[in-house]
C-alpha cells in the first residue's frame, strides 16, 4: 500500500470538511507571527471550533502539538490527530 504525503492527506481532509454544510476550514501555514505547535487544520463547524493535526502513517503529534490541542479541547473545540479522512470523520463523530 502506497503511503500518502501529509499535504495530500491535509488536502483531502480539507475538501471533506468544506463539503459539510455549515463548515469552513483552512490549512494553517507557519509564519513568523504564528504560534508554534498549532494544528495543521483550523476551522468551524456549526459554530464549534475544529483543530486537527494531520500526520502521516505511524506518526504522532509532538508534545507541544498535544499541549496545544489540549488547550483548544479545554476551550470547547473539537480536536484530534488524523492520518486520513476517515480518522477526521471519526474525530467529528465522537464529538456529536
Amino acid at each position: 500500500m502506497k503511503r500518502r504525503s501529509e499535504s495530500m492527506v491535509t488536502r483531502d481532509i480539507l475538501a471533506w470538511l468544506n463539503s459539510l454544510p455549515g463548515c469552513h476550514a483552512i490549512k494553517r501555514h507557519g509564519d513568523p507571527y504564528g504560534r508554534v505547535g498549532e494544528a495543521d487544520i483550523t476551522g468551524c463547524l456549526g459554530g464549534r471550533r475544529i483543530e486537527i493535526e494531520v500526520k502521516t502513517w505511524q506518526r504522532h503529534a509532538t508534545p507541544l502539538q498535544a499541549i496545544r490541542l489540549e488547550e483548544w479541547r479545554k476551550a470547547g473545540a473539537i480536536v484530534g490527530v488524523a492520518h486520513s479522512v476517515e480518522e477526521a470523520q471519526a474525530i467529528l463523530k465522537n464529538h456529536d
